[in-house]
């Protein structure tokens, strides 16, 4: 299912869709919070910036989340997964172009870890465990993914998942794929710190603000208030 556009009024079908999908994530986001373990192995610790490539969902989402994480310096919706030529956003609707909406998070080593950004990646960015989408919204461009750049990322997202599968911490086995970076290509413009400027449609209302509150709650040391954006208003 496609997520509306929220600009104009909402069709009445799909603002049922909607109200659907948001009800299953809202039961979720209602169940006691869990803290997820420290990663047992992350990347050795460096100077100057570093960068990562997520798919969970919603890119809104996802970007508007790590925006609030301390160490984060940039995040950028946009598609990967695919050919630079696909990289639109009613192409990538499709489902069939390879890319997933994901977000290019940079970040200071020496503030946030790799490990980190991974941890609140698989406990309040998104379901992990979802099969076939995220929320409302199903379709491969909507898989859970970590696009790695280099073999230490991957040893370490790898090390990780199975951590964590072996914690009896989540719900149900992890859906994640490791998929490698072949190219990160920005979103449209008016994708961008969408959650920001947009706080009180209804898809964020429901699908994506509650991953801030959550990360407030379950991550305070790694929360700020004010969120890191695009460009200054």
């Amino acid at each position: 299912m496609r997520r509306p556009n929220l600009k104009p009024p909402v069709a009445a079908a799909a603002l049922a869709a909607l109200l659907c999908g948001g009800a299953a994530l809202m039961a979720r986001a209602a169940e006691p919070d869990v803290r997820l373990p420290a990663a047992k192995v992350d990347l050795p610790a460096a100077s100057g910036p570093r960068s990562v490539v997520l798919a969970g969902g919603c890119f809104w989402g996802l970007q508007g989340m790590f925006e609030h994480v301390k160490g984060v310096t940039r995040v950028v919706s946009g598609y990967a997964g695919g050919d630079a030529a696909t990289a639109h956003y009613r192409m990538v609707g499709t489902g069939s172009t390879g890319h997933a909406e994901s977000v290019k998070i940079d970040y200071d080593p020496a503030v946030v870890s790799y490990g980190q950004l991974l941890q609140v990646f698989f406990s309040t960015a998104h379901d992990p465990t979802q099969v076939g989408g995220q929320g409302p919204d199903s379709g491969a461009q909507y898989r859970s993914t970590i696009f790695v750049a280099n073999d230490a990322e991957r040893r370490v997202a790898a090390d990780y998942i199975a951590q964590l599968g072996a914690s009896g911490l989540l719900h149900g086995a992890i859906t994640t794929t490791l998929e490698p970076l072949h190219g990160f290509y920005p979103a449209e413009d008016y994708h961008q710190d969408y959650l920001i400027h947009h706080p009180d449609s209804l898809y964020i209302v429901v699908n994506d603000a509650p991953k801030i509150r959550a990360l407030h709650r379950v991550y305070p040391e790694l929360y700020r208030d004010q969120p890191v954006r695009i460009a200054a208003e």
